[in-house]
């Protein structure tokens, strides 16, 4: 690549960098990530804020234009080559004489990147990557970077993020009858626009169908190489279609109409890869079952569902678990779902115990009561649970009492408690390579 073509380039994103505005503060441990001398390794589906979290992370490093080094490999006048990462550096030292704290975003775009971070990280030198792509990134990192990088999972907004966004401000255990309705209110546009920043600062729902194309497209279909694009897109649709239930390899591979279900498997994969969808066990003490058994599926925010697979008049309850499903990933517990006579929407597991259960609901009526207070209570007895959460929209009004250990919370206090309840200690910090998304 021409050299002076590649440092206007690199001015121009680097200027693009440093002018973000209207960014909010992630609910994250930054500290955690901007004292390691570790490679830090920011992961998450395209769009979900990586670039403005690094921007973030270099203004809290207190960073002049001089002491790092800029760049964005999803940029169509990058052509990407093993030697590129050292000619940047190059051109770094050339130009400010001094050496860079590097950011490079889409970082999986560039073959052999993790040699040159590698290197860099012997030098001494602090290097922040972003990606959006699991696989690729954790088969590089298991090379090249074993022990010698630290990975954060980066999602769409939380709902306290969204509020921030908003410039929305409620405490929860203090709210007046109008605060609590506006505070529903919110949470109701939250549960149909989703978390994606950009979504949200527009509030239009066609950017979330255009990032599923970018998604499918770019990060699918062209990145691996396929031929059967409508099988693929047809496959995608029905996941987001069916957010929070069960599927099968048999039944994807009758709507796409693909002969081969070793295909369907791999499609799944790349879905899972790009970070589209995530897909929950069953739980059950064999491995050997969990393989077996059918999986459901989520989607990594609200808007993919809502966009391209339901009205959202017709499927708060879903939606409302699909949000619960995000922020359990976000807080990094290992979570299963439990299917007896009834059903339990989540079980988090810690170490080898599982010490949760959690049920999710909009609302609770004479026609689901059963069905929801039942699969929560089989589910606490089976696992020798003493307290089981029951999730729901509001929680104004119960056709029953509760039998003993069932705590009911509305779904803002439980989303709200992100900020004082601590990451999962089974999961935190376990970063690539999770089996469930």
């Amino acid at each position: 690549m021409d050299k002076r073509h590649l440092q206007e380039i690199l001015i121009d994103q680097k200027e693009a960098f440093q002018h973000k505005t209207g960014l909010i503060q992630r609910s994250l441990p930054l500290d955690n990530y901007l004292h390691t001398a570790q490679v830090v390794v920011i992961t998450g589906v395209r769009r979900c804020g990586k670039s403005s979290l690094m921007f973030l992370i270099k203004e809290a490093m207190g960073l002049s234009e001089s002491e790092f080094c800029y760049c964005n490999f999803d940029d169509e006048r990058i052509t990407c080559y093993p030697a590129l990462l050292n000619d940047i550096y190059t051109l770094h030292l050339e130009m400010y004489r001094s050496e860079p704290v590097f950011f490079f975003d889409e970082i999986q775009e560039v073959p052999g990147w993790e040699k040159f971070v590698n290197r860099m990280y012997e030098q001494g030198r602090k290097v922040f990557v972003t990606g959006s792509n699991a696989t690729l990134l954790s088969s590089e990192i298991s090379s090249s970077l074993t022990g010698r990088n630290k990975v954060l999972e980066l999602f769409p907004f939380s709902f306290p993020e969204y509020l921030r966004m908003e410039g929305k401000t409620y405490e929860p255990d203090r709210l007046s009858v109008k605060q609590r309705s506006l505070l529903l209110n919110d949470l109701n546009s939250y549960l149909e626009i989703g978390g994606f920043p950009l979504v949200v600062k527009e509030k239009d729902p066609e950017i979330a169908h255009a990032l599923f194309q970018d998604i499918l497209y770019r990060d699918i279909v062209v990145r691996y190489k396929l031929s059967n694009v409508e099988e693929v897109r047809q496959i995608a649709l029905y996941l987001a279609s069916n957010t929070g239930k069960l599927f099968s390899y048999a039944t994807l591979q009758t709507i796409s109409g693909l002969k081969s279900l070793s295909s369907v498997k791999n499609y799944l994969q790349y879905f899972e890869a790009s970070y589209l969808f995530c897909y929950l066990k069953k739980f059950d003490y064999s491995v050997k079952k969990q393989i077996m058994n059918s999986r459901k599926v989520y989607a990594v925010d609200n808007a993919i569902p809502n966009r391209l697979g339901f009205r959202f008049s017709d499927n708060k309850g879903r939606l409302l678990e699909n949000a619960v499903f995000i922020e359990l990933q976000r807080r990094g517990c290992e979570i299963y779902y439990f299917s007896e006579k009834y059903e339990c929407d989540f079980l988090v597991k810690e170490n080898l115990d599982i010490t949760e259960a959690i049920q999710v609901t909009y609302g609770l009526n004479a026609e689901n009561v059963n069905r929801e207070i039942g699969g929560l209570a089989e589910a606490m007895q089976t696992f020798k649970i003493p307290k089981g959460t029951l999730i729901v929209f509001d929680d104004t009004n119960y056709p029953v009492d509760l039998p003993p250990g069932v705590s009911v919370i509305p779904a803002y206090e439980w989303l709200m408690e992100e900020n004082r309840k601590p990451p999962c200690p089974s999961q935190a910090g376990s970063g690539l390579g999770s089996d469930d998304c």
